[in-house]
């Protein structure tokens, strides 16, 4: 009854079947591991955002690459903010919005001639134009104290934007401490802080950026159980598929004999 499976066709269907299910397993586990890296994120920045603030300069210095255990961590500086070295960040989407403009940086230099840290006082509406300077809010004079979360510096290959040059003055697709310091020829720590709030505060400023979301964890589980499910269930598809077409076959038998009894000799 069951000849046909050495068949080359249901040969094919098999080898098919074999060699999709450690495919369908492997891609389970990749995306359990996706689920395990967004809980392993999730519980870093939300450890992060509650930990005491800590001095800035007492986590960077001049070149220093922020490592991931450190991203989000809450920061503090205390200096004066450097306007004439201030700069946009093109292309930026506005918080909780889909408003297309900048972010605002501005080097704080700090109280205790260590450098200078790059503060993101967060987004305002492009100009008039993509050539011109956007109206930014000025940022308090004098002494300030600013609290924020400890960013590690963008580069193209961890954001996927393309740091193209012959873009207006002071306009930048990347904040980048390296880039800052070679173009200023300042002194300027590694990473930057993304401003929450300041001391004394300013009337108007741009629009802060909200902490990130940490309490999402994606649909990465259950696309996990999903696959691992369609591994197991292409076997018994296969044993379904095979028995359906043993019983088709053994109809169709069926009634060729009767066929045949029923023929006039």
């Amino acid at each position: 009854m069951y000849r046909f499976l050495l068949s080359r066709r249901w040969a094919v269907i098999a080898l098919t079947v074999l060699l999709l299910i450690p495919v369908m397993i492997r891609l389970g586990f990749w995306q359990l591991h996706r689920h395990e890296a967004r809980v392993a994120r999730n519980e870093l920045i939300g450890r992060s955002l509650k930990a005491a603030p800590v001095a800035f300069d007492s986590l960077s210095s001049p070149g220093f690459a922020v490592p991931g255990d450190l991203t989000w961590r809450t920061v503090t500086a205390t200096g004066s903010y450097d306007t004439a070295h201030e700069f946009v960040i093109r292309g930026r989407t506005e918080p909780d919005g889909s408003s297309i403009g900048y972010f605002v940086v501005t080097p704080l230099k700090l109280a205790d001639g260590r450098g200078s840290v790059l503060v993101n006082r967060g987004w305002v509406d492009s100009g008039t134009d993509a050539a011109s300077y956007p109206a930014v809010p000025a940022p308090p004079t004098g002494p300030v104290t600013v609290t924020g979360r400890l960013r590690a510096d963008e580069t193209t290959a961890s954001s996927g934007i393309r740091d193209r040059g012959g873009l207006p003055e002071r306009q930048y697709k990347l904040i980048n401490s390296g880039q800052q310091a070679k173009a200023t020829g300042a002194t300027v720590l590694g990473g930057y802080l993304e401003l929450v709030s300041a001391t004394p505060a300013v009337g108007s400023s741009p629009v802060l950026l909200a902490e990130p979301n940490h309490s999402d964890i994606g649909p990465h589980m259950a696309y996990a159980v999903q696959w691992w499910l369609f591994a197991g269930l292409l076997p018994v598809g296969l044993v379904i598929l095979a028995r359906r077409e043993a019983k088709e076959r053994a109809e169709e038998a069926a009634a060729a004999a009767a066929a045949g009894e029923l023929a006039p000799a």
